[in-house]
């Protein structure tokens, strides 16, 4: 058996120990608004330039460009006036606001608030629950009381799932030929940014979007226009209230929130509701059966113990919730991605 020595252990402990320090120079980055000014700009800018536009510092705005040079989300340019920055393919696609597949809400909503439950992750794993009253003074019995907080926190935590969706929700509606489903209800669907997806991608279906009636005002006034005639809404909650008919039931990044008793109570009332030959689609990031991996699910989990009642799964796990509120054939689909999809059919 090889010594310690052998394992480049000093690199790796660094490595994991600058994961705090790299995502905080790209969140800092996007709130300041690096990214956005260089995408306008349409030309490479200088650490003084920049600074002034976005009335920082020019030592502290010199030392935050060179570290995302260092991370690849920004290019540089020496000339005889100095170093000219840019944005990289990556930063002008995710870290912009303007762009499409934009990550910026998602960030900012970990870097202000999930970042926050974390600094209390020792606390968590001590008594095994979620972490609202240390970090932000709020009662933990209701996780979604909690991260509804004030209207200003749903509407980061509503636009952070959207962007999140914009590049993910097409390979989990894919991931099974949903189009014999016409009527399909979005239990939690929040933003809209999947039932969009989902409209787009089978223009024959109708998508509602079941969700707490503020959720809703806000979904109807920010993100879904009414000129989408093929999302409508349902204002409700699934645990507590009737849950309608429908063909199909989309849960996406739902089960994760809460324990095993709490995900058979909606799997059942959803079983309850659906027509005949209609299905549920479980929308989660899968866990290898063994638990070793992937890593980001890992690291999901422990997000769900500080702010959540939940966890994260493996497909058998689901399957057998799936199986215990009633539904028969279970297909599962690994995307390759973030997120992976589970078909459960009535």
């Amino acid at each position: 058996m090889g010594s310690t020595e052998d394992l480049d252990y000093p690199q790796i402990i660094v490595q994991y120990s600058n994961g705090f320090l790299i995502s905080k120079v790209m969140f800092t980055a996007c709130e300041l608004g690096v990214f956005d000014l260089l995408l306008e700009s349409g030309k490479p800018l200088s650490s003084d330039a920049i600074a002034a536009h976005l009335g920082a510092s020019t030592i502290g705005m010199r030392r935050l460009l060179d570290a995302c040079v260092g991370l690849k989300l920004l290019a540089v340019e020496m000339t005889q006036e100095g170093a000219l920055y840019r944005n990289t393919e990556i930063s002008n696609v995710y870290l912009t606001k303007s762009s499409p597949k934009s990550q910026y809400h998602i960030m900012m909503y970990y870097s202000n608030t999930v970042y926050l439950c974390w600094q209390y992750l020792a606390d968590a794993v001590r008594e095994g629950r979620n972490q609202y009253e240390r970090a932000f003074g709020v009662s933990s019995k209701d996780p979604f009381g909690a991260m509804y907080r004030s209207d200003e926190e749903m509407l980061k935590f509503m636009a952070g799932q959207n962007s999140v969706w914009s590049i993910c929700g097409r390979d989990v509606l894919v991931a099974f030929d949903l189009s014999p489903f016409t009527q399909i209800y979005d239990l939690g669907g929040g933003g809209g940014a999947l039932a969009q997806e989902c409209v787009s991608l089978y223009p024959n279906s109708t998508v509602t979007i079941y969700d707490l009636p503020k959720v809703v005002q806000v979904a109807k006034e920010q993100f879904v226009s009414p000129e989408e005639r093929q999302i409508a809404f349902h204002e409700g909650d699934f645990f507590n209230d009737l849950i309608p008919e429908a063909e199909l039931y989309i849960l996406s990044k739902i089960l994760h929130d809460w324990d095993d008793d709490k995900c058979i109570q909606l799997l059942t009332k959803v079983h309850k509701a659906c027509k005949p030959g209609g299905g549920v689609l479980l929308v989660e990031s899968l866990l290898n059966e063994d638990k070793s991996g992937p890593v980001e699910t890992q690291l999901y989990s422990m997000n769900m113990l500080v702010q959540t009642e939940g966890k994260e799964r493996t497909a058998a796990e689901y399957s057998k919730l799936l199986e215990a509120a009633g539904f028969g054939v279970i297909q599962v689909k690994r995307t390759g991605k973030l997120y992976d999809a589970i078909l459960g059919r009535k």
